[in-house]
C-alpha cells in the first residue's frame, strides 16, 4: 500500500527517486548512471566542483530539462505520466531571482503563491520568515541582491509543496538571513517535506545524506567524437 501524508493542502506520495539518469549538456555527458532516493522528513545535499552537474541534476529533478537516459518517479508512477502533478508537488529556486522588478515585494510574493494557491496568510508569514517585513512595498528593482534572494525564497513558505529544490540558496545572504533558510529547511522535514539542495559550503544542516556528483562525472569530451 503507498502510505501518503497531508502538507498543507497537497496529498504527498512517498519517496521521489531517480534510475540511471545521464544528462548531455551541450553535447557533453555531464553524469550518468545516477540514482538517488529521497523519503519524507529528509535531505539530499548535492556536491561537487563548479561544472560537475549540481545545477542539471536540480533541473532534471524539476522536469525543466529532460534526462537521456534513465527516469524520475514518485511511489505512484514516472514523472512522465503526470508531469503537472509532479511539478504541483515542487518549488525549485535557481540562481535567478524570480521576480518582476516593477512590483513590490508584496506584490510579487503575491503573484506567485496565488498562482500556486497558497492562501493570502501564508504571505505574511513569508514576509516575517525571510526578514522583509518592512520592505512590502518596495518594488523589487529597488531590493540588494540579498534582498532579492531572500524574496525568491519567500516562495517556499508562501504556497505548500513537499519537496523543495534549493540551488545554493544562501548566495548573497548574510549570516542572520541564512540562519532563517536554515530553520526553514529544519521545519520543512520535520512536516515530512524533502529538500534537494546543492552547495559548495557547509550549511550546517543536521542529518543528511550527501550526493557527490563527481562520482557520477563522464569523459570529459564531445560526446560526438569520433562520430561519423
Amino acid at each position: 500500500m503507498v502510505k501518503s501524508r497531508q502538507l498543507g493542502q497537497v496529498a504527498v506520495t512517498m519517496r521521489f527517486f531517480g534510475e540511471n539518469l545521464s544528462c548531455i549538456r551541450g553535447e557533453r555527458l555531464v553524469f550518468s548512471e545516477l540514482d538517488f532516493a529521497i523519503e519524507p522528513g529528509a535531505a539530499l545535499v548535492l556536491t561537487g566542483s563548479n561544472g560537475s552537474g549540481k545545477t542539471s541534476l536540480l533541473r532534471v529533478m524539476a522536469g525543466l530539462t529532460r534526462p537521456s537516459a534513465g527516469q524520475l518517479g514518485w511511489q505512484d508512477g514516472p514523472i512522465t505520466d503526470d508531469p503537472e502533478t509532479h511539478h504541483s508537488r515542487l518549488h525549485y529556486v535557481g540562481h535567478l531571482d524570480a521576480l518582476k522588478p516593477v512590483l513590490s515585494v508584496r506584490e510579487n510574493l503575491a503573484t506567485w503563491s496565488h498562482l500556486h494557491g497558497g492562501p493570502d496568510k501564508k504571505i505574511t508569514s513569508a514576509l516575517k520568515k525571510l526578514r522583509l517585513e518592512g520592505f512590502e512595498n518596495i518594488p523589487g528593482r529597488y531590493l540588494s541582491a540579498g534582498q532579492r534572494r531572500r524574496l525568491s525564497l519567500a516562495r517556499l513558505v508562501a504556497s505548500d509543496a513537499p519537496l523543495w529544490l534549493l540551488d545554493e540558496p544562501t548566495i548573497a545572504l548574510d549570516a542572520p538571513s541564512v540562519d532563517a533558510v536554515r530553520s526553514l529547511i529544519a521545519e520543512h522535514r520535520r512536516n515530512g517535506g524533502m529538500a534537494v539542495i546543492a552547495t559548495n559550503v557547509d550549511l550546517g544542516i543536521a542529518d543528511t545524506s550527501e550526493l557527490n556528483l563527481l562520482d557520477f562525472a563522464a569523459a570529459n569530451e564531445d560526446i560526438w567524437e569520433g562520430v561519423t
